[in-house]
Order: C-alpha cells, then structure tokens, then sequence
C-alpha cells in the first residue's frame, strides 16, 4: 500500500513539473493580451483625441506630433502581437508533441489491454479460478491467491480508466490545438492589417516632413513659440510655489528656509500619505491619454534637436474636466497673460498643478479630496483638442508624473 502511495506521488510531481511550462505560458499570454488590448485602446483613443475633428484641421506640427504618436504605438502594437504569435506557435508545438505522445501511449495501452483480456477470456470460467484457490497448500498460500486474482481485476479496471482518461486528454488538446491554430491565424490577419495602416501613415508622415522642411523658418519660428509658451508656465508654476513656501514658512515661523515647506504635523501625515501612494494616485482627468511624456525627447522632424517638458500633457474629450489626483488646499491660481488659468493644490510638501483650464471650480484656499472636479480643461478651436497639462513638484523639485500617477 505504501508503495503505491509513492508511485501516485511520485506520478503527480512528474505531471506538475512538465505542464509547469504551459501554466507559465498561459499567464504569458494573458499578459500579452492585455497589453495589445491596451495598445489597440490607446491607438483608438489617438484617433479620436488627438486627430480631433479631422486631420486637416490645425497646423502641420499638431499633425506630425499626433502621427509620430500614434506610429511609436502601432509599432509597440506590432511587437506584442508577433510575441503573442511566437509564444502560440511555441504551445502549438508543445501540443504537437504531447498529441504525438499521447497516441504513443494509448496505442501500448490498447495492445497491452487487448492481451490482458485475451488471457483472462482463456482463463475466464468460475471453475478454473476455483481451482486456482483449492489447489493451494494451505490458507496462507489461498489468500495470496486471492489477493493477486483481486490485484489482476484492478489492474485492469485501472488500465481500461487510463485508455478513457488519455482518450479525453487526447481530444482535449486537438481541440485546444484547433482553436491556437485558429487565432494563430487572427493574429497574422489582424498585424497585416496593422503594417498596411502603419504603411500608409509613415507615408503620410513622409509627406509632411517634405512639407515642413520646404519652409524651416515658419517650422523654426512655431517651435520657438511653444518653447516660450512653455517656459513661461513653467516660470509661473516655479514662482508660485516659491511664494507659496514662503508664506507658509512666515506663517508658522520659520523665516530662514526658501526652498522647502516647514511641515506641521498634520501637513506631515498628508505628504507621508501622498508617498504610500506613489505609483497608484489616480488620473488628473476621467478618461484620456498621454500625448507628451515628461523629460527630454526628440523633436519629430529634426531628432537632434532635443525639448524639454516639466509636466505630461494629457489628451481628452472635449468638455471634460480636471479633477485632483488627491487630498489637499488650493495654494494658487495661474493666470498666464495670453493663455489659460491653472490650480495649485498643496499636498503636505507636495505641489500639484493643472493647466490649460477655461473655468475653474476652485479658488486659492479651498480644500478639496481627490476626485474633486477642479475646472473645465480648454478646448483648442484652432485644432480640435482638449489638453491638460499636468506637473508635479516636491517644495521646489520636479517630479516625474508618469512614477506617481497609476499606468500613465
């Protein structure tokens, strides 16, 4: 009895330790898929934010932003599904082989059945098994005949279980294998399609960049513009919270320190708060994409030039609303001559700042919890879109939006 236990045990080991793999692969796959449905949402929401009532509206440089976009995350689409596609052909090849040996084995297994019941049709009537037991020497010898008479009817009960149990596993996986053929062949269909679309749109931006280097200067003269326009927000956003240290630090007593909040205790717990939430503070908008991540990053039509953004600039739907990321006091409102409105939020020593709004909902001194809908974001007439643009600052230091706001 013991020793079946362990030949059972040591049966089950060896059947975990070999379809490991494919619960790994299985995970894999999921993995990938939410990804390439994430790409194919975020090409989807491109379309509809940033090529916002129709590509011709707006000037050539939004088109070409908006088109390099919308190309890096086709191309991220195309790689995650050829990686889906090599992990199915991988399964495909395992079945393959496992369909393969399964035949193997149910083919000994019938032969080794088929002459099990040969033998025991031979020896089948009740006498000669009768016999078997009376002509033992003594009562010991009888019941190890019965004993083995009994193991024999089990064995072949189990062998008959095992031909049913591989037959199943045998049809299991040639329907598994149909249905990875089968969206092995999606998959193909559905990147053709995506390298046609993606064909098209490098052409497109090809023909766009003919169009912009055929005049430099009037290109040269709108990047110099949006430079400006950026750091002036940023100039604004930098003085306010400067200010804003100031007179925080004045209020409690502290008049020597310039650069960083001097923390009550309760503004203490809210920036420890506001850390524990790093990498899971909720979008400053409902629903959107990023459309210009933060830092340093190539221009479009010339890569060595090199911009630099202090914040992330979200794309939305037109009318939504800017809401904030979490719990705070409104510290300030931007109002940049010639541009849009902004709010400042204060989270212990963290500053929030969201611009390019229309209407606020707040004013300086309001404490709101997250979620709080702060004003409506501007909607661009000149080329159709609906952008925020987001910074985030420790007392005077800039921070990465993208490390503290979930999946940005």
């Amino acid at each position: 009895m013991k020793n079946k236990e362990l030949y059972f045990i040591f049966i089950l080991l060896v059947t975990l330790f070999f379809n490991a793999p494919s619960y790994s692969q299985t995970n894999e796959q999921r993995a990938l898929e939410a990804k390439r449905t994430q790409l194919q949402n975020e090409i989807r929401d491109i379309n509809r934010l940033l090529f916002a009532e129709k590509k011709e509206k707006g000037s050539v440089l939004d088109q070409m932003d908006a088109l390099d976009h919308k190309i890096n995350v086709s191309q991220q689409l195309i790689r995650v599904t050829n990686q889906q596609s090599n992990l199915l052909n991988r399964q495909i090849n395992t079945n393959i082989r496992s369909i393969s040996k399964l035949r193997e084995d149910l083919k000994s297994l019938k032969e080794e059945y088929a002459n099990m019941i040969q033998k025991s049709y031979q020896n089948k009537s009740q006498q000669s098994r009768l016999m078997f037991l009376l002509s033992s020497d003594d009562f010991f010898q009888a019941f190890k005949r019965f004993q083995y008479m009994k193991q024999y009817t089990d064995y072949r009960k189990e062998q008959g279980e095992q031909i049913l149990s591989k037959t199943d596993q045998l049809a299991s996986l040639n329907i598994g294998l149909t249905a990875q053929r089968k969206e092995k062949e999606i998959l193909v269909a559905e990147n053709l399609k995506i390298k046609r679309q993606l064909s098209k749109e490098m052409q497109t931006q090809k023909t766009l960049l003919r169009s912009i280097r055929s005049n430099e200067s009037k290109y040269a003269s709108a990047i110099q513009k949006k430079r400006r326009e950026a750091r002036k927000i940023d100039q604004q956003i930098e003085k306010l919270i400067r200010n804003a240290i100031v007179a925080s630090n004045r209020e409690s007593g502290n008049t020597t320190n310039r650069n960083t909040f001097a923390l009550t205790p309760e503004a203490t717990i809210v920036a420890n708060n506001f850390i524990a939430n790093k990498g899971k503070l909720i979008w400053p908008v409902e629903k959107g994409i990023k459309s210009k991540g933060f830092g340093v990053y190539s221009d479009a039509v010339y890569p060595g030039i090199k911009h630099q953004n202090n914040g992330v600039i979200i794309a939305t739907d037109e009318g939504a609303k800017a809401r904030a990321v979490f719990e705070g006091e409104v510290i300030a409102i931007l109002a940049i001559p010639g541009g849009n409105k902004g709010v400042q939020i204060k989270h212990g020593n963290f500053i929030s700042t969201y611009y390019n709004l229309s209407n606020l909902y707040v004013k300086k001194g309001d404490t709101v919890i997250a979620k709080e809908e702060l004003g409506e974001i501007n909607t661009n007439r000149s080329n159709g879109r609906t952008q925020l643009k987001f910074y985030l600052y420790r007392d005077t230091t800039k921070l990465n939006p993208e490390e503290w706001i979930y999946q940005l």
